[in-house]
């Protein structure tokens, strides 16, 4: 389970990385995003109309509408920032995006918290040369058009979902139930936005935990301070 990530990589930077060209990058100046919370904006790359990439700006999961336990009223709507991997399929939240809506979430370190009072945090990003710096890599992800009823006036109705698997070794002991992004790399970046599902579902896996480190370590610490990698 995701929900904090950090992506300090520049414009120029993500499309490098997923081959966007600079006409469809529609971020205008994007600044750096050291913590991205379920609700925010982020990056994200997805298949335009004509089956090009582009980046784009959405906020962070799926809305369901809510309603209150003691008056029976609607109340702020749920945002599922995370989507498993054993339920892309089943689930009617996810299915339709999973089949026709996929897209790549940039990244270049995400958040996990273990204990309580006083929590620890820990960033995990890519192994890369540089030993400080954060490689930008891609979370797998789907996306769809919210309900209008179910947004603000001044949000887009652009949403986006991550998916989860098994953790790895290194994330594990430090996640409670297990779960972990699925990481997408780059000799698959087209598979997952334009392959059918089960071609998509083949890329669903966990991330080796030895291409991965704990980038920063600490009470407290919520923001990925770090530098592009």
């Amino acid at each position: 389970m995701c929900n904090l990530y950090a992506n300090i990589a520049t414009a120029e930077a993500m499309r490098r990385l997923f081959q966007v060209s600079a006409d469809l990058d529609r971020l205008g100046n994007a600044e750096p995003r050291p913590a991205i919370f379920p609700k925010g904006l982020a990056p994200v790359v997805r298949l335009d109309a004509d089956g090009k990439r582009e980046l784009i700006e959405m906020r962070w999961g799926f809305l369901t509408p809510q309603v209150s336990k003691k008056t029976g009223k609607p109340i702020k709507p749920a945002a599922w920032n995370n989507a498993r991997d054993d339920k892309l399929r089943k689930s009617g939240l996810w299915r339709g995006s999973y089949e026709d809506r996929r897209c790549l979430v940039p990244v270049t370190s995400f958040n996990e918290t273990k204990g309580r009072q006083p929590a620890t945090d820990y960033w995990f990003a890519l192994t890369g040369e540089d030993p400080d710096g954060r490689p930008p890599f891609a979370f797998a992800g789907l996306w769809r058009g919210e309900n209008p009823e179910l947004i603000e006036e001044d949000e887009t109705e652009l949403r986006h979902t991550v998916v989860t698997t098994e953790a790895n070794e290194l994330i594990r002991p430090i996640h409670a139930k297990g779960r972990m992004p699925v990481i997408i790399e780059a000799p698959d970046y087209e598979t997952w936005l334009s392959g059918d599902p089960d071609q998509a579902a083949a890329l669903i896996r966990t991330f080796p935990a030895d291409r991965m480190r704990i980038a920063l370590q600490g009470v407290g610490e919520k923001a990925d301070r770090g530098s592009d990698g």
